[in-house]
């Protein structure tokens, strides 16, 4: 095969990847895209990088594999790997300068890798902000749940009236996410950036503001083989620069930048007279076509590599009682609600990129960005917001889908068991004492009947009842909070627990036996 054909090898698998990571974030009818996580995530090199600072496994070890292919070939994570890598070739494909092409430009050193010290030392001292801001896998999340997802979400509900008229069922409206102004603002920000970087200068946001890209930049600089000129063979007609993405091809010094080099193939495939070849350091022979076993041997290596990268990689129920007037003491929360499964705030602010994959799969939608509400270091990581709804007690969806280990995998009973905050009641907001009526929805949504009624004692002597918590049961999954219809302060809500703790099993209540029926239906 000649190196020729490895572009559009390489742009096939990046179609790939890119494909399944946007099944990921968009399946919002729940088909079984998050059953692929685990290998479409496995070479996400963040995600994989904090995974295996958390646990040490094979399981957690993609970034290692990412940084030995790019020992062997280069940055092929950046050209096929790398959904917002791929999301820049796509809009300087339709938007960018096709005519006149790419040329040579000075790389920017001082920037990039002051960028990168950056994110290490702000890591190092306890500080993920930089780095989830800047992770080029977390940023494609968020630009996909943040601002694609709702368009899609709207487009179904849209045609759900449609798919009506004709008689068909097979379209239903789906719930709304809750949208949070700085995450869509961050989102729609670097989106911007990245398209206008793409679109104008290929992937000079891959080399200058991306750590990842930095990062591996250095080991790309040693890796075993590379695009190399020819110097008899070359007659400078400048293809291979104007093709060049990454803007580090200079033909007329016949230099090749690799550590700025994204192993896209574009080169080779616009180079007509073999001047360009993938060589090791100080390798020689004879070019492309005179030596085809060496060549199939290289060719061969560079494809199978690539082939395993791509192997290893409800809506709202109303309020059933209308308080007579607002409430007025507020809920005193001391922490916010982090995701069942992440242990406690300190090791979920610690792994978190903000991708929002969780938010995007959540089926209730339960999970929604922050703002502040971890600190400045803990912008946009999702929280539990029980405005739009609760957590669903049998639901696991999020720890299957994290990428970085920042919500680890449950198992349903341990889900059942987990404990991410209490409910606290404040009477004095509650219906049932400010008018004198029965209420309940805090109960009636409880799985756990951590919240259950008791007689009420009231002036009138009327049968009252009112909400009684029994924090021991209690898991925090918000479902009094969401039920509750006092505004605009809640008569129950979820203080979150800063470290998760395991919650008593609730009493099982036995079923009495039916009566005998005799001969008879017993009704």
């Amino acid at each position: 095969m000649p190196l020729r054909l490895l572009k559009p090898l390489r742009a096939a698998l990046a179609v790939v990847f890119l494909a399944l990571t946007v099944y990921l974030f968009l399946d919002f009818r729940e088909t079984g895209a998050r059953y692929l996580a685990d290998p479409v995530l496995y070479l996400q090199f963040v995600p994989s990088l904090l995974a295996f600072l958390g646990e040490a496994s094979l399981g957690a070890a993609g970034f290692i594999a990412v940084l030995a292919l790019t020992l062997l070939l280069g940055r092929v994570y950046c050209s096929t790997v790398c959904p917002l890598g791929t999301f820049q070739d796509v809009v300087g494909r339709l938007f960018g300068k096709k005519r006149r092409g790419h040329a040579f430009a000075p790389a920017r050193n001082g920037l990039r890798y002051g960028i990168l010290a950056l994110t290490a030392c702000l890591f190092l001292a306890g500080s993920g902000l930089a780095l989830h801001l800047l992770d080029p896998f977390s940023n494609f999340g968020r630009i996909l749940s943040n601002l694609v997802r709702p368009v899609v979400l709207a487009a179904n509900n849209l045609a759900v009236p449609l798919a009506e008229s004709f008689g068909s069922s097979a379209v239903y409206r789906v719930q709304w996410p809750v949208p949070v102004p700085v995450a869509v603002g961050a989102a729609l920000a670097m989106l911007l950036l990245v398209g206008w970087l793409g679109a104008r200068h290929g992937r000079l946001y891959c080399n200058t503001v991306c750590p990842v890209g930095a990062l591996l930049g250095l080991f790309a600089a040693r890796s075993l083989l590379r695009v190399r000129f020819d110097a008899g063979a070359c007659r400078e007609c400048g293809r291979c620069e104007r093709a060049c993405k990454a803007d580090c091809i200079d033909f007329k010094a016949k230099t090749v930048d690799a550590g700025r080099c994204v192993a896209c193939g574009n080169c080779l495939a616009a180079c007509r007279d073999h001047a360009l070849r993938l060589t090791a350091p100080g390798a020689g022979g004879a070019m492309p076509g005179k030596d085809p076993g060496r060549r199939k041997f290289l060719v061969g290596l560079i494809g199978g590599s690539l082939g395993l990268a791509a192997v290893g990689a409800r809506a709202a129920e109303p309020p059933k009682v209308v308080p007579s007037r607002p409430t007025t003491i507020p809920e005193k929360r001391t922490s916010p609600v982090s995701p069942p499964g992440s242990v406690g705030i300190e090791h979920f602010t610690a792994k978190c990129t903000a991708c929002h994959l969780c938010v995007s799969a959540c089926p209730s939608r339960v999970l929604a960005p922050s703002f502040l509400a971890y600190g400045l270091a803990g912008v946009m990581q999702p929280q539990m917001w029980f405005e739009a709804a609760h957590c669903n007690y049998d639901c696991t969806v999020c720890s299957e889908v994290c990428p970085s280990g920042a919500i680890l995998p449950l198992t349903r009973e341990r889900k059942r068991r987990t404990q991410t905050g209490v409910a606290h009641f404040i009477k004095e907001n509650c219906v049932v004492h400010m008018d004198n009526t029965n209420c309940g929805a805090c109960s009636e949504h409880c799985p756990t009947k951590a919240v259950h009624m008791v007689p009420y004692p009231n002036p009138s002597g009327r049968r009252l009842v009112i909400p009684e918590v029994n924090e021991a049961i209690c898991v925090g999954c918000g479902g009094c909070e969401h039920a509750c219809p006092t505004r605009p302060f809640r008569a129950i809500f979820v203080d979150g627990n800063p470290v998760h703790k395991r919650a008593e099993k609730p009493a099982e209540k036995k079923l009495e036996p039916l009566p005998e029926a005799g001969g008879d239906f017993p009704f």
